[in-house]
């Protein structure tokens, strides 16, 4: 009961502060279910808009692909519908996802395909088990709830989801409101990767020369190519000023992806909400494409400084609300729009 107040207070206030948005004619969201194939699809104006996925073959569910306005797909192929061109590290960065590193030891960032049997027993998993609410209109609402679990299939955090869905001419809204309650005393261990992830189309990279090497908590090291610059334009911008790859390892109210796809400028901005652990959260924002805001890994990111090691003893609960922004348009966002939109988010 306590879990139902508060995800319907939280989607009272998204409400609230997204209807205050609608400054343009607002575009019906239509939003469909085939649990056939694992899926649900999400149109703006009858255009595509996303799909939330939950295949047994995926680790975790995510929204994927996601489309600007305009038509542009904003998050990279690989490996579920590889582009040419694009580059095929890190195969668990897939789409829109939110879980974490190291969770009772259990890594469920990193697992995918990829990790060998052997050492499937290091990773966990988030099973979807339900689609609850579907409602189309101005604003399309998708409720959903998963286990996240160990291989054995062991409960360890039940996740409640609602997804708010809005659009116009310009812009495509995504808020998402999570609940995790714990069925055991959790730890959360400050680690650096977490928790709300997305990986960008290729177009939307950070220009870089060198290859570069990222090293997990169990020592695996991924190597990534050095780019192929051609139509590669991305920068990060933060609501603090950092720009370019300075803005990884700082913490801000947002942060803002933006770049070049088909000679339309497209701005994607991730904005934190003040009622979230670890508020501003630091941002693990990457050249390579990988856009996460991480408020549970305090330590990589302050050299040592902090240390954040979140706990949830057993039955208590923990929300983390995200209101992801995607516009096109001739110019990227300005840092005055995007403060309105966080300050309606955070209200």
């Amino acid at each position: 009961m306590v879990v139902m107040k508060k995800m319907l207070f939280s989607i009272f206030m998204i409400f609230l502060s997204t209807a205050l948005l609608a400054q343009q004619k607002r575009y019906s969201i239509n939003i469909s279910s085939i649990p056939s194939q694992h899926k649900v699809i999400v149109l703006a104006d009858n255009k595509p808009f996303t799909e939330f996925i939950y295949p047994d073959s995926l680790e975790k569910p995510v929204l994927y692909p996601i489309y600007a306005s305009d038509g542009n797909i904003i998050t990279r192929g690989f490996p579920l519908q590889s582009r040419a061109g694009e580059p095929t590290d890190h195969p668990h960065h897939i789409g829109l996802w939110l879980n974490y590193e190291n969770v009772n030891g259990l890594d469920f960032w990193n697992n995918s395909f990829a990790i060998p049997a052997d050492k499937k027993h290091l990773y966990g998993w988030i099973r979807t088990n339900g689609i609850g609410q579907i409602k189309s209109g101005e604003q399309g609402i998708l409720e959903y709830n998963a286990d996240w679990t160990d291989q054995q299939k062991d409960i360890l955090l039940k996740e409640a989801t609602t997804f708010i869905f809005s659009a116009d001419d310009e812009e495509r809204i995504i808020d998402r409101i999570t609940i995790l309650t714990a069925q055991r005393d959790i730890l959360f261990k400050d680690a650096k990767d977490g928790l709300l992830g997305l990986r960008v189309a290729h177009e939307l990279e950070l220009p870089s020369k060198d290859a570069r090497q990222f090293v997990d908590d169990k020592g695996n090291i991924t190597t990534v190519a050095a780019n192929d610059n051609s139509g590669v334009t991305g920068n990060y911008l933060t609501s603090e000023g950092k720009q370019g790859d300075s803005a990884w390892s700082t913490r801000a109210n947002w942060c803002m992806l933006y770049g070049k796809e088909k000679n339309e400028t497209i701005s994607i901005v991730i904005i934190d909400n003040p009622r979230n652990p670890g508020y501003p959260t630091y941002w693990h924002a990457r050249g390579y494409g990988l856009f996460a805001a991480n408020p549970l890994g305090q330590k990589i990111f302050s050299n040592g400084k902090q240390e954040m090691n979140f706990q949830l003893k057993k039955n208590e609960s923990v929300t983390f609300r995200y209101r992801i922004v995607i516009a096109s348009g001739k110019n990227r966002l300005s840092a005055e729009k995007i403060d309105k939109l966080s300050k309606d988010f955070a209200h």
